[in-house]
């Protein structure tokens, strides 16, 4: 099953924003990074498939665990490195076939 790539960023900047959104409630915010957390880690496995997505559910996990690092966009981060960087890294292979007649 293909994902639609712009769908994977409007989730994850929106799933971004509600990780930064915990950071500016006072007291309670924090607390809630503590649900929030292991949440995000599970959507970022669900979203990116393969050693790359437990690499950054891993990442997103302990982003949205650790105190003032809320505000990294993380989700954002994995799609503009799944879609923009690593597509620049693959070169386009060629193989030859010999046909015998």
């Amino acid at each position: 099953m293909k994902k639609d790539k712009y769908k994977l960023l409007r989730r994850g900047v929106l799933y971004d924003l509600v990780g930064a959104a915990t950071y500016f409630i006072p007291v309670v915010g924090p607390f809630l990074d503590i649900v929030w957390a292991p949440y995000a880690a599970k959507k970022m496995s669900e979203m990116y498939e393969g050693n790359t997505g437990k690499i950054a559910s891993v990442i997103v996990f302990l982003e949205e665990i650790l105190p003032f690092t809320d505000f990294i966009p993380t989700f954002t981060l994995m799609w503009l490195y799944t879609f923009v960087f690593a597509k620049a890294d693959k070169a386009v292979q060629t193989i030859e076939v010999e046909v015998n007649e």
